[in-house]
This record gives structure tokens, C-alpha cells and sequence, in this order.
């Protein structure tokens, strides 16, 4: 069994992070999971309503398991790395939006 590399930072990881999302299907689904996430959230802070709270783990997690299950095909970092990987799951998101990263990675 390969011993698991240890991270010291984000900067680190999130290279590793992205090798791990390489599929378009996939970055497209953790687009649209992270995204409803965000507007579930905002939901929340204009109608205190605590619904649009319990749906974020369903969205987030939803969308990303289903693109790294079905279509990439290996399992989320979220498993070995929580912390980092949600950090760099807004990251990517932020860099899809404004185009630094593809949804079409060279593989």
C-alpha cells in the first residue's frame, strides 16, 4: 500500500486538488454543486429560513460524489483532506468562473 503524502498548505494541495478533478463532467458537476451551495447559503441570510442550511451537505457533496463516482472515477479528497479540499473546492469554483482554470482540462 502507497503511503499517503502529507500536505503542509493549501498552495501545496491544491495542485493535487485539480489532478484529481480532471474529467469535464466532473468540474462541471462541482461547479453547479458549489454554486447551488453559495445560493443556498445566501438563501439563508436574507430568510433565516435554517432549511436552506440543511441542503448545503446535500448539494455540495451530492453533485461532487456523483462526478467523482460515476465519471472520474476515483474517490473524493474530501475522504483524506476535509479541510483542504473544501477550501480548494471554492478555489476551483472561483477559477472556473473567472476562466484561470478550464472545464475542459488537458488531460
Amino acid at each position: 500500500m502507497a503511503e499517503q503524502k502529507t500536505y503542509k498548505s493549501l498552495k501545496e494541495f491544491y495542485p493535487f486538488y485539480l489532478s484529481e478533478h480532471q474529467d469535464s463532467t466532473c468540474r462541471i458537476l462541482h461547479f453547479i454543486g458549489t454554486g447551488l451551495v453559495l445560493l443556498s447559503f445566501l438563501s439563508f441570510l436574507v430568510t433565516f429560513n435554517f432549511w436552506f442550511l440543511g441542503i448545503i451537505p446535500f448539494l455540495g457533496y451530492g453533485f461532487a460524489w456523483v462526478g467523482h463516482f460515476f465519471f472520474e472515477q476515483n474517490k473524493p479528497a474530501t475522504f483524506q483532506y476535509p479541510a483542504y479540499s473544501l477550501a480548494s473546492d471554492f478555489i476551483m469554483f472561483w477559477d472556473l468562473l473567472r476562466g484561470k482554470e478550464s472545464f475542459h482540462p488537458k488531460k
